[in-house]
């Protein structure tokens, strides 16, 4: 285990089964963090647990959960409870998106990436800062998206989701500032993950370069090293990100509803959706 000052000892990574999820899981196991790991595919998430292990002499736990049912955070924090699993560090990465026209995606696919990418999210923060307040330190990082920064027509609810993360991360951050709680949001552009391969084009990467999960992770877990709000990987997507005027809001959906026609397939224009390997 690591014993440098303020670093957390058992980290809980939600989506852990492969892509981002799987490379916070590495590196923080490489770290000395005994872990948690949380996603719905089974097999897959006892294969990554078993190869840290031996990898990296840690202790791994797995917790095989549905992420968008109304009960799961609740039912996690009873999983940890059963086991005497206390949680220092909480990676809220686990998300999907869907993308293409809203009347063409189906209600309850929306519904779904909803419960997972927040409410799931505030659920887990609800469950576990409590007990890192009584230790008077932990971590929460939360993984959002460029797509948090402007409204992003044909990802509407998928842009509007890490709307909330981003927002719901800076407020946590400042309301416990100076009682040994660090929160930090993680802001990536595209991301080499089967997330594309799902939604079945890379155009729904409208924009900014792609990069792979290893800089992602090394750039949010050091955000969070800094006590840093947020962070965005990438020189390009962080400028991109922060020369965006945001007002007036209505422009600035109206350029975006231009950049994001991306997201259509070419050939009929109909809704697509997706699932990040994430879960």
């Amino acid at each position: 285990m690591s014993t440098a000052a303020n670093v957390p000892s058992t980290a809980l990574v939600t989506g852990a089964s492969s892509g981002l999820g799987t490379e916070f899981a590495e590196q923080l196991a490489a770290r000395g963090h005994d872990l948690v790991l949380v996603a719905r595919s089974e097999d897959r998430l006892r294969e990554v647990a078993e190869e840290l292990t031996r990898k990296h002499g840690v202790k791994t736990h797995v917790v095989v959960k549905d992420l968008s049912r109304q009960e799961a955070a609740r039912e996690v924090a009873q999983e940890l409870a059963d086991r005497a699993l206390t949680v220092d560090l909480l990676v809220n990465n686990a998300g999907f998106g869907t993308a293409g026209r809203f009347e063409q995606i189906a209600a309850e696919r929306d519904h779904d990436l909803l419960m997972v990418n927040v409410v799931a999210l505030v659920g887990l923060t609800h469950a576990l800062l409590p007990g890192m307040l009584e230790r008077g330190s932990g971590a929460v990082l939360n993984v959002g998206s460029t797509a948090a920064y402007q409204p992003s027509p044909y990802l509407s609810v998928y842009s509007a989701s890490k709307t909330f993360v981003l927002n719901f991360s800076l407020a946590l951050r400042q309301e416990y500032r100076g009682r040994g709680i660090k929160v930090t949001a993680v802001c990536p552009g595209p991301v080499e993950t089967k997330f594309f391969e799902v939604v079945g084009t890379r155009n729904a990467a409208v924009a900014g370069s792609f990069t792979t999960p290893a800089p992602v992770v090394r750039t949010a877990l050091a955000a969070l090293d800094r006590d840093r709000p947020y962070v965005t990987p990438g020189l390009g997507n962080a400028l991109s990100a922060h020369l965006t005027p945001r007002r007036p809001r209505s422009l600035v959906a109206w350029v975006g509803e231009k950049i994001c026609r991306k997201a259509l397939k070419p050939e009929d224009g109909r809704g697509v959706a997706a699932q990040s390997a994430a879960g």
